[in-house]
């Protein structure tokens, strides 16, 4: 494991070494934010369920973010207890307050594309092209802030990719079930 976390704080240090600069040490902690707690996909998907037309979609992200923090934060995290790569390596920037979790995988990240593959597969793409822009940037705030490992990332981005799939699949089946007819809606 201790070649892995060099390998990947090796990649950290490279960002930091070819595109670290003030501008973007004052802009990431701010982008990152909006990933916090997955309260802005939240929020997105309460103002959703408001309106009938685009309901269905709100139900689907609001599936796909409950199965990331259950399957993720609740269980993921804890059980594989991945230290972050600030408390690996204390020569890596400090560009936001020390984190009390672990490391493995970001929430950030796995709700940010649990949304934005939601607004992609509920053919809300319009909505969906910015979505995934932002969650692309998120995710990459986490590795320039050096709070996750490239590996974290990465696997959140499949994940949260795949809760949005199988929440998709859920919706539809229960609104197959359910919804009569005349209240169907696209998703």
């Amino acid at each position: 494991m201790n070649a892995i976390n060099n390998f990947e704080i090796g990649i950290l240090n490279f960002i930091q070494d070819h595109i670290g600069c003030g501008f973007l040490d004052a802009v990431m902690p701010v982008i990152t934010m909006l990933g916090d707690g997955g309260i802005f996909w939240i929020a997105i998907a309460v103002i959703m369920l408001c309106f009938r037309s685009t309901r269905k979609t709100a139900l689907t992200m609001g599936m796909a973010l409950v199965m990331g923090l259950l399957v993720c934060n609740v269980t993921l995290k804890p059980l594989v207890g991945r230290i972050r790569p600030y408390d690996v390596d204390p020569s890596l920037p400090q560009l936001v307050e020390r984190l009390s979790d672990f490391s493995f995988p970001s929430g950030h990240t796995i709700a940010s594309f649990e949304a934005a593959v939601t607004l992609m597969i509920c053919d809300r793409r319009r909505f969906g092209y910015a979505a995934l822009g932002l969650a692309f940037v998120i995710a990459f705030s986490r590795l320039y802030l050096c709070v996750h490992y490239p590996t974290d990332v990465l696997t959140s981005i499949i994940l949260g990719s795949i809760f949005a799939v199988i929440s998709y699949f859920v919706v539809n089946a229960l609104y197959k079930k359910f919804a009569p007819a005349s209240t169907e809606v696209s998703a």
